[in-house]
């Protein structure tokens, strides 16, 4: 089972591609929601705002079920601009990430082909300035138990070396806890056959 993946934590430098005086800025930014794609895009808008084009692409999501992507070619032909920048996010392998070109027309037209290459080698460039991280996925409980419990409970974090997100440990006992992918299973297990101990999902 996959329980990884590839992203970036912070944004990538500036770069700059040049193709027959256009030139095409390239950005890429770690995001985990549309609403942050669309903040990013706007901040660019002001920064750039002599600019003809903001052409993205991005894809959120770690697990095959729930992967969401879009790709922008603002006002360029069509699939000259997003497609091409969505594939090297395809092709870097990466998640979580938005890439944007900026675009100052040069008063020369590139063509269909031209553009293409352009906003790929601008992608590229600038996933080849960020750097990439492998993460592993998650899964989040919730367990809940009495004081007199916390002993066996405990016993189980240190051996299994779970990282606890949060506690409450008081009369009622509650932890939330973070485990990869892979040991969810048996770690659910291990949790929910405890006498007076019960672990649930931790909706975040």
């Amino acid at each position: 089972m996959k329980d990884t993946f590839k992203t970036i934590n912070k944004p990538s430098e500036e770069i700059l591609f040049k193709d027959k005086n256009s030139k095409f800025f390239g950005y890429a930014f770690p995001v985990s929601s549309e609403d942050k794609v669309k903040q990013y895009i706007e901040d660019l808008k002001k920064q750039h705002h002599q600019a003809r084009h903001w052409c993205y692409a991005y894809q959120i999501g770690t697990d095959e079920t729930n992967i969401q992507f879009r790709a922008n070619d603002d006002g360029e032909p069509n699939n000259s601009a997003g497609m091409p920048i969505y594939g090297q996010i395809q092709s870097f392998e990466v998640t979580n990430i938005l890439i944007v070109v900026v675009r100052y027309f040069g008063g020369v037209k590139l063509g269909v082909s031209g553009l293409i290459n352009a906003y790929k080698t601008a992608a590229q460039l600038s996933l080849e300035a960020s750097k990439i991280v492998t993460k592993t996925i998650n899964r989040h409980y919730k367990i809940t138990f009495d004081y007199k419990n916390m002993n066996k409970v405990m016993r189980i974090i240190k051996e299994k070396n779970i990282k606890v997100l949060d506690q409450k440990l008081e009369l009622d006992c509650q932890l939330n806890i973070s485990v990869r992918l892979k040991e969810s299973e048996s770690i659910f297990n291990a949790f929910d056959s405890l006498f007076e101990v019960s672990i649930s999902p931790l909706n975040d």
